[in-house]
């Protein structure tokens, strides 16, 4: 199980030579399983937006499927290398994978060898747990089930700067979770047997 967790994903020089050298092959080469946030309208998913924005960071558009909420079943079972959640609203981004019911074959996917990129909602909802976050994204959907989908052992802050350096100091003595910090800059790589 392989995860690349960062702020800002392809966006940031570093991020994104990161998430490339991590790749279990050449990006153009990589099967992606790309899954909008909650943002996503119908118009979006069916049409090139995301196709478009995939190619951008060096997938080949052959080789991308745009995940649509409304109809799970024909994203299950792929033959994928990669699946990736960017940033968004954390809590929105979850609650609609979660309603219909592919958190579970995220899991799955991951844990079968899928490398798993997430970005900013993208890493946060990989983590434990969510609560935090709170702190910084609306929790626009009224959650009150507070666990991601736990490949990472841990939380996360993403966007880390000297304005949550408190919220971290809390995380780290009080909290049940391993908390790490991740600035525009940083990037996690994770991997487990």
């Amino acid at each position: 199980m392989k995860l690349i967790l960062s702020s800002c994903d392809f966006r940031n020089e570093k991020s994104q030579k990161l998430i490339m050298d991590n790749l279990p092959y050449s990006i153009n080469k990589c099967r992606l399983l790309f899954i909008p946030n909650e943002k996503a309208t119908e118009e979006a998913v069916s049409g090139d937006v995301y196709y478009d924005r995939m190619q951008e960071f060096g997938f080949v558009k052959e080789n991308v499927y745009v995940f649509d909420h409304k109809c799970p079943n024909k994203f299950r079972n792929l033959d994928i290398d990669v699946i990736y959640i960017s940033g968004g609203n954390t809590f929105g981004t979850l609650d609609k994978i979660r309603k219909c019911g592919f958190d579970k074959d995220i899991i799955d996917y991951v844990k079968s060898g899928v490398v798993y990129i997430g970005g900013s909602a993208g890493a946060h909802i990989a983590s434990k747990n969510i609560k935090h976050v709170e702190n910084y994204d609306e929790n626009i959907v009224g959650s009150t089930d507070y666990s991601g989908l736990g490949l990472f052992d841990g939380i996360l802050i993403c966007h880390y700067t000297e304005a949550r350096k408190y919220d971290f100091e809390q995380l780290s003595q009080h909290s049940e979770f391993k908390a790490y910090a991740l600035t525009d800059e940083d990037s996690i790589v994770y991997e487990e047997e």
